[in-house]
């Protein structure tokens, strides 16, 4: 690989990971797990870094073992079992069990087992997650200088109500169809669905891709298409940024194949701390705004 460009003004693509960079996925989680976890004494106190660290566990391995399940699944299964996990802690007796090969929740390897209501409403809940207030016109601040892509640890039902939020600076007066996201093809290009507004050229989910990050294998799908594709200018990774807050899912990985990283480093957030040294970035910013002003500057 080449040097990268001294200047944040040289890349050509911009990354982005999406939820806690800019949707406030740690609140959302937070506030959709607070009624389970109340009814159970062992977690009623927990505080909000106990609850998302104790969420994250659960999550990361779920996503390592069952890398094609749909994020809205891996979820909704992610709220079982730690509700399992309180059960058993208090002396309850449990319901349900693991996933089979396929993903299935089951009770033994031929009678499925139904998730629960209040399992499925969590898998469900990414509609409700709030967007960062600077987000939605930062990016489209950007878009002026850059294309944009995502990939998002995530399906692409649940991606397509956060993408019209991203659109339409929050605003939920839009044509659902608008953002719909396609039945067949194998990649997801936004800005063809009539009346979109998205800031995205390409949009990459785990569903796309078969896999959660920080499994580097969804990083090589999305800098070869960038690579590949005409409407991403044909652009090598080294005029790539990578734009994310999470240091270990996103910075780190990107390090490893040689991509520039751009830190968002939104405070209060809890999750996406390496254990060990910070990976290295070129640029670090407090909120997606404050990169958009730093590039409208440059």
């Amino acid at each position: 690989m080449s040097d990268a460009p001294a200047r944040i003004t040289d890349f050509k693509v911009l990354v982005f990971d999406v939820y806690g960079t800019l949707a406030d996925w740690e609140t959302g989680i937070y506030e959709e797990l607070k009624p389970m976890l109340s009814r159970y004494r062992q977690s009623a106190g927990w505080s909000r870094k106990e609850v998302l660290e104790a969420f994250t566990a659960v999550e990361a391995d779920l996503q390592a073992k069952f890398p094609s399940l749909l994020y809205s699944d891996l979820l909704a299964k992610a709220h079982e079992v730690m509700e399992q996990t309180l059960r058993a802690s208090a002396g309850e007796a449990l319901e349900g069990a693991g996933l089979d090969s396929s993903g299935a929740s089951t009770s033994d390897q031929s009678a499925p087992v139904p998730l629960g209501e209040a399992h499925i409403r969590f898998g469900q809940s990414i509609k409700n997650w709030s967007i960062f207030p600077d987000s939605s016109a930062a990016l489209h601040a950007l878009s002026k200088h850059y294309k944009l892509v995502v990939l998002s640890n995530v399906d692409r039902q649940s991606f397509s109500h956060t993408l019209a939020k991203l659109s339409e600076g929050g605003s939920t007066a839009f044509a659902p169809e608008s953002y719909s996201p396609p039945e067949s093809e194998e990649y997801w290009f936004p800005q063809r669905n009539p009346g979109s507004k998205s800031p995205f050229t390409l949009v990459l989910t785990a569903q796309d891709v078969q896999s959660y990050k920080p499994a580097l294998h969804g990083f090589k799908v999305a800098l070869d298409v960038i690579h590949k594709d005409a409407a991403l200018l044909n652009t090598p990774k080294d005029r790539v940024l990578w734009v994310a807050q999470s240091l270990s899912h996103d910075i780190e990985p990107a390090n490893r194949l040689g991509v520039t990283g751009v830190y968002i480093n939104r405070r209060g957030a809890y999750m996406g701390f390496p254990s060990g040294a910070e990976p290295h970035y070129a640029w670090k910013f407090e909120t997606l705004g404050e990169m958009a002003e730093a590039v409208e500057k440059a």
